[in-house]
C-alpha cells in the first residue's frame, strides 16, 4: 500500500469517499422510491428496490473501512454525502414508477463511474485489497443496472 503522504493514496482515499458518499445518497434515494413506488407494478417494484437498496447499504461500511484502513477519515454526515455526491435529490413522492427506474438505473450508472475511478485509483497506489474488493461493488452495480433496465423496457 502506498505511504501515508503519498498523493496517489490521496487520489484514493478521496475515490473512496466520493463513491461512499454516491452509496449512501443513492441508499436512501432508493428507499425513497421503495416507500412511494405505486401502480400495476408495486409489489414487484417495491421488492426489487428494497433488494438493491438492502445492497448498497451492505457496501456502505466496506467503503468506509477501505478509507480508515489507509488511515484517513471517511465522511461523517448528511452534509458531507451532500457536499461529496454526484447523485440528485429527489424529494418528488408522486414520481410513475417508470420515471422512479429511469432514474435509478441512471444514477446506478453515475455510480459505476465512481467505483471505476476507485478501481483506477486503487491500482496507482498499489492498494490490491481495494482494488479486489472495487470488482465485487462493481459487478453489484452493473448487475443492479441491468435489471433496472430490463424492467424499463
Amino acid at each position: 500500500m502506498a505511504d501515508v503522504g503519498d498523493n496517489s493514496k490521496a487520489g484514493l482515499v478521496s475515490a473512496l469517499n466520493g463513491a461512499l458518499a454516491d452509496t449512501v445518497a443513492l441508499y436512501f434515494k432508493t428507499k425513497n422510491f421503495h416507500w412511494h413506488v405505486a401502480g400495476p407494478r408495486f409489489r414487484d417494484l417495491h421488492v426489487l428496490f428494497d433488494e438493491q437498496a438492502a445492497q448498497l447499504v451492505g457496501t456502505v461500511d466496506d467503503l468506509g473501512e477501505r478509507v480508515r484502513k489507509n488511515d484517513e477519515y471517511t465522511l461523517t454526515s448528511i452534509g458531507s454525502v451532500m457536499k461529496n455526491t454526484r447523485i440528485k435529490d429527489q424529494d418528488d413522492v408522486t414520481l410513475s414508477a417508470d420515471t422512479m427506474v429511469k432514474e435509478l438505473r441512471d444514477d446506478n450508472k453515475t455510480l459505476h463511474g465512481r467505483l471505476l475511478e476507485v478501481k483506477e485509483a486503487a491500482e496507482e497506489a498499489g492498494d490490491n485489497a481495494t482494488s479486489g474488493v472495487v470488482d465485487d461493488w462493481i459487478d453489484e452495480c452493473e448487475e443492479r443496472i441491468w435489471f433496472l433496465n430490463q424492467t424499463s423496457k
